[in-house]
């Protein structure tokens, strides 16, 4: 994985970076440590068991990593689960959980 692999994928590099103190191995490596969290898929099997309280508390947590590496296109639809999820609106989340997951999978890529 590279910096301008990321940032062709929609990451925004330059921020990411910054939180970083522009350490670029340093960010490589907690990119890929975000991207691997098993997280993704604790969030998706307590959205599909309507345990929503617990969902919010790993959207906000993923929200939160996500935020601090710039990695957008993961960041986007984790930003509405966990806004819809403090809300209590129950509606379908299973849009939001694919582009999630199709997000993750071609970061996935790059890493493997």
């Amino acid at each position: 994985m590279t910096i301008e692999k990321l940032t062709e994928l929609g990451a925004d590099t330059k921020e990411g970076l910054a939180r970083c103190a522009g350490m670029e191995a340093f960010y490589l490596n907690l990119v890929t440590k975000a991207i691997q969290d098993d997280k993704y898929g604790e969030l998706e099997n307590l959205i599909a068991e309507k345990k929503y309280a617990e969902a919010f508390e790993v959207a906000h947590a993923l929200k939160g990593v996500l935020a601090n590496l710039a990695l957008k296109p993961i960041l986007d639809p984790i930003c509405e689960i966990t806004e819809g999820l403090r809300a209590r609106t129950e509606m379908d989340y299973s849009g939001l959980v694919a582009q999630m997951k199709d997000a993750r999978s071609r970061f996935l890529e790059e890493i493997f």
